[in-house]
Formats: structure tokens, sequence, C-alpha cells
């Protein structure tokens, strides 16, 4: 999709529900840095950013909450899969409904604006995303080394500085990312525009919201017919003593139906066990529809040629044994993280002017004022507020490894120095693919530490927590960051809402997860088999011994992933004309790193999108985005009901005894 300047015209906005018809800039700016960033100013924050209700008491503890409660969610599937998903939509879909309903009850007086959901939707993304993570990879997998957990005080101090240094990571990437190169962060744009919807009264915002509307009830029972027909045939079966098995027929099976049809029972057997079996998750194809046909297509022929042609040799050769995700990944990963790791730092360096400029306003930390301080500065994230939590997040981690671990003082601070450039990359691929690596970012770390200092699995583990929870905080304040970017909102009010997320996020998760995980023999068991944890585990022991441990399958994958990663981000500058048809480094990596389907899904519907586009722009300009956001916005909602339904007595029976506990009566 060609860049263009979008013509919103800037509008004096009363503050709550009545304000003008007003279009998202998805299709970006055109220009200087400069220009970029005036146009931007003059016609989407003016008249919302600079007069309507953001950062509020209500936005801030709709958001705690919703986010408090997600966190669970995210925490207890995490320990299940390994999986984590953003909280954003959610958030912003139940509060709307929520505040809506306090409205008409006359519980409250005032609807809240889109720019207090927009900060509402901030919080609860901090709270239910940014401070979890960590602990069902490299807490889960300390537990799994060493036979017992941290101290919940010590686990509680961990989880908090690492999102503050994460959170904070992200502010001087947020100018060059957002503002200058306005990469896609494909949820970002999901979540405006699902604001959009429930806060639009004109005619194009109606169509808009029914559109939306449609396309998520439409997903939903999608994913109900994916994924809770199961459920369904479970309850049945127990209220009426028999079984329907409706599962048979959900889509899932109906797929798995079709391959045995096509491939032969037997081949199709071989076929599953050497690589993976498709997987239909509308979800994604919404994000492609969002990412792009360029991005996607590298996925897809990056992801054939990792689970079709590499995979299937190294197990014909008896290196790689096993057939699941968990055995392959451990040898593809290494390839894809190099790749993506060249490939971001070199294009990083790339940008060394724009780079220069978002840490200019750092050299008036120490003076009085910047005098040359632009319209901009006035309403971005200082730089000074960057310099003083990195430097006391720094000193709280540092003291933290060397006092539970003996890390010396000089290796944390290298931790976070590496840190830094690795949130660089996971960020750029957020903004690109959606996903971000954390894991693949950590293991960079783990590699890093186990040549300096082999042996300590602790250190090992830590410092690479170091790096995937500082990443994968920084790639949620960018994705949050979009939605407020499009939407007008100010970006100073916006990062102090997601700040204040921390503090309950932090509580919550940190609590949940010494109850779900009181012990050591609970990770790996069939309540909670921790497939995350498990690999880093892995391969802190594997580099134990030092990176001469390493195969030569693995140290050859390093060296070829690294040179493509380079490559692809040369390319560029050398044949400027066809940029837009190269291949993405940040795309080729993650595709080596997650099941190959979802590198086809995403295709899919990239090629879907581009499609409209061709054959009917204003039905593609006018409903693309909004479809994609409700398919993305129905699915999660409906993930999160059958999560619940699913889980909700083990986690209600796993949680009452200590809540009883704490009760006066």
């Amino acid at each position: 999709m060609s860049e263009q300047a979008h013509g919103t015209s800037g509008s004096t906005s009363v503050p709550h529900s009545t304000e003008r018809p007003f279009h998202l800039p998805i299709e970006g700016f055109q220009g200087t840095p400069e220009e970029i960033e005036r146009q931007w100013f003059e016609t989407v924050y003016k008249g919302r950013g600079d007069s309507m209700d953001q950062l509020t008491w209500r936005a801030v503890i709709m958001g705690s909450i919703l986010g408090g409660v997600l966190s669970l969610t995210n925490l207890y599937i995490g320990l299940k899969a390994g999986w984590g998903f953003g909280v954003a939509i959610t958030a912003c879909i139940l509060s709307y409904a929520i505040w809506t309903t306090f409205v008409k009850l006359g519980l409250v007086r005032t609807p809240m604006t889109i720019l207090e959901n927009n900060c509402m939707q901030s919080t609860a993304s901090s709270a239910g995303y940014s401070t979890g993570g960590t602990l069902v990879s490299a807490f889960a997998a300390y537990i799994l080394l060493n036979g017992q957990p941290l101290p919940v005080g010590l686990t509680l101090a961990w989880v908090f500085f690492l999102a503050v240094l994460g959170v904070t990571m992200a502010v001087p990437m947020k100018r060059q990312m957002i503002n200058v190169e306005q990469l896609r962060f494909p949820s970002g744009i999901a979540a405006a525009e699902t604001l959009q919807a429930l806060h639009s009264h004109g005619d194009k915002g109606i169509r808009a919201a029914r559109a939306l509307g449609l396309s998520g009830v439409l997903a939903a029972l999608d994913k109900f017919w994916a994924e809770g027909l199961p459920f369904v045939d479970h309850l049945l079966a127990k209220w009426f003593h028999s079984t329907v098995h409706l599962a048979k027929y959900s889509s899932a099976g109906l797929i798995e139906k079709l391959q045995v049809a096509v491939l032969g029972q037997g081949s199709f057997d071989v076929w599953k066990g050497r690589t993976v079996i498709f997987s239909w998750d509308a979800i994604f194809v919404a994000a492609g529809a969002i990412t792009g046909l360029r991005v996607c297509a590298t996925m897809l022929i990056s992801g054939t040629l990792c689970w079709a042609v590499f995979v299937p040799i190294m197990q014909q050769k008896g290196v790689i044994v096993g057939s699941g995700f968990r055995e392959i990944v451990q040898w593809t990963l290494w390839g894809g993280t190099a790749c993506m790791v060249s490939g971001g730092i070199l294009s990083f360096l790339l940008q060394w002017k724009s780079v220069l400029r978002a840490f200019r306003s750092l050299g008036g930390i120490f003076g009085r004022g910047s005098a040359r301080m632009d319209t901009m500065d006035a309403i971005e994230t200082p730089m000074s507020w960057f310099a003083v939590a990195q430097f006391i997040s720094l000193i709280a981690l540092a003291w933290l490894a060397h006092a539970s671990f003996g890390m010396p003082w000089w290796q944390s601070v290298l931790a976070v120095i590496l840190s830094f450039f690795l949130a660089l990359v996971a960020c750029r691929i957020t903004g690109e693919t959606d996903t971000t690596p954390i894991g693949a970012m950590g293991k960079v770390t783990q590699l890093t530490f186990g040549a300096i200092n082999p042996g300590n699995v602790n250190v090992n583990l830590m410092a690479a927590n170091i790096t995937a929870g500082s990443a994968g905080s920084a790639a949620d304040l960018l994705t949050d960051l979009k939605s407020g970017y499009l939407l007008g909102a100010h970006p100073r009010k916006q990062f102090l809402a997601q700040f204040a997320g921390i503090f309950i996020g932090t509580l919550v998760t940190v609590s949940a997860f010494s109850v779900l995980v009181p012990r050591a023999d609970v990770l790996g068991s069939e309540q909670f088999p921790a497939p995350a944890a498990q690999t880093w585990s892995a391969v802190a022991k594997a580099l134990s011994k030092g990176l001469e441990a390493l195969e030569p399958v693995k140290v050859w994958s390093i060296v070829i992933g690294g040179a493509v990663g380079v490559l692809f981000s040369v390319l560029p500058l050398i044949f400027p004309k066809q940029a837009r048809y190269l291949p993405s480094a940040a795309a080729f990596g993650l595709s080596w790193v997650f099941d190959w389907y979802y590198s086809l899904l995403f295709f899919l519907g990239a090629l879907l999108g581009w499609v409209v586009e061709k054959k009917w722009p204003p039905v593609s300009k006018e409903y693309t985005f909004p479809v994609a956001s409700g398919i993305i916005a129905g699915g999660s909602l409906m993930g999160v009901a059958l999560i619940f339904g699913e889980n909700g007595p083990d986690m209600w029976n796993a949680f009452w005894p200590k809540i009883r506990a704490l009760l006066p009566f």
C-alpha cells in the first residue's frame, strides 16, 4: 500500500462522545522527518489530543482492573501452552461495554472519551501482558533447574524493574519507528479501528462499526467452532451421559479429514511427523491483511524453506530427534534469530541520523532546559525520563542479580546494554509482523553469556530474562502508542497510563504465579506443561559448557542466518526503487521460530487484502481495517471466554483457598 499524505482536517472537539467525524491516518504521511511530524501535529493532534480528556483516574482504574483480570488468563494459558496474547483490543471492547452500561444505569454521568479509552487500553495492556511474559518462561525455567521458586519479594522486584526498563526503553524508539518510519504495528491499528468504530456516529463510522461488529461475531463463531466444540461435547457428555462427538465436525477436525483424504493416512502421518499440519485461525489471516503482502510473502517463502526443506533433511540425517515443535524449534531458532538480530541491528545503524535526532534532548538533561525545544518535544515523553528510569532500573537489577546469583556488576550492565539493542530488534519485528520474538531475543543473551560465563546456568537464565522482559514491555508500549498516534493522543499522557499499569500487573501476576506454581513438580505436569520454560531451561543446560558445546549445525545456522539478515538490510540501499518488493529480514527470521502454518495464514490474509485493494479500491479503503480489526477482536474475546470456560473451575480452586485465608471472617 503506497504511502500518501492523509488529508484529515483538524477539528475542535468537545470532551466526550460528540466529537466530529475523524479519519484515522493509516496511510501515513510523506516528506522529511520534520515535515511528517508537523503534518501529524497539524492534522491529527490538534483538536483532539490538545483538548480532549485522556489521562483520568477512571481510565487508569478501569484499565488496571481489566488488565489484572486478563493477566490471569495470559499467565494460565502461558503455563499451559507457552503462548500469550495482547489484551488491548479485548480491554477496549470490555471497557466501552462496561462504561456504557454504567452510564445507562445512572451510575456515572458521562461516557469516556475515545482518548480516555485509549489510555485505559494502555494501562490494561501493561498490566495484562507486559509483566507476565517472563514468569512463564525464564522464572519457570529457573524453578525447573533449581527445584524451587525464587522468594515472592525477589520475584516482585525483578518483574517490576524489568517492566520499567522495557517501558522506558521504548521512549527513544517511538519517534523513529512510529512518527517517521510509520511501521504498521497491526494490533495497534486494530485497536485504534476498534475504538474509532465504537465511538463514531457519522455514516462512515456507523458502516465501519457494523462491519467490525459483524466480522467480530463471525470470528467469534469461527473460534468457537474450531476450539469450543470439544468443551460443549464434554458438557453434553456430563449432563446426558453420552457424547455427541461434536469435535469431529469442528473446523480443525474437518481440515484434518481433508488432509487425510488428499495425502492418505500413511502419508499424512509421515508429513505430520516431519513438519506440522495446517491449523486454521482467522486472527492470523486478519493480521496478515493489515501487515501487507511483502512481509507476509517473505514469511511464507522462508517458513516453507525451513519446515519443508531444512527440518526434513535434518530429521533424515538424525540431527533432529523427535517430531514435536519443541524438539524441532531447538534447531531452527538459531538461524532465524541470527537473521532477525543482524538485520535489525544493521537497519538501526543505517538510520544513525534519525537515532541521533531521537537522543538529541539527552544533552539538555543536566542543563536548565532546552532552548531549541520544538512542538513535538513538548508532547513526546522526555528523554530525561528515559535516562533516569534506565539508570534506576540498571542499579536495581544489577543489585538483585548480584545478591541473588552472584552475577558480577559489569555483566549486569552488559545485559542491560545488550537488551536495548535486542529490544530495538524485537520492536521492529513487532512493527512489521505483529509478533514479538521474546524467546528468540532471550536466546541471543543466553548465547552471549554462555560464552562469557559458562557453567553458571542461573546467570545465563536471568541475564536472558532481562532481555526478554524489556523487549516484551517495549514492544507492547509501542503497539499501544501506535493506536494513540492514529487517534491523535498525547504521547506523554499515554506513556504515563502504560507506566501506571506496571504496578497492578506486577502484583497480580506474581501473586497468581506463586499460587499456581508453588512447587517445581507442577511444571512439566499434565496440568502445566510449560513449554516455554522447558525451552529456556534446555538452552541454559546446553550452554552450561560454553559455546564450544554447540553442535556444528547450530553454529553454521547462526553464521548463515546472520549473513542473510545483513544481505536483506543492504539490498534496499543497493536497489532503492525495488525496495518495496525486497524481502524483510525480520519476517524471514521470524518464520523459523514458529509453526509453518502461521506463515501461510499471514500470507492468505495479505493476498486477500491485496486482491481487494486492486479490484475494489474504495471498498478496501473503507472496510479492510475495520473487518480485520473485528476478526482480531472477536477471535480474541472468544479465546478468552473459552479459556475461562474450560479452565475456570481449576483457576477458582487454585485461587480461592488463598483468598479465603486472607479474609478476616
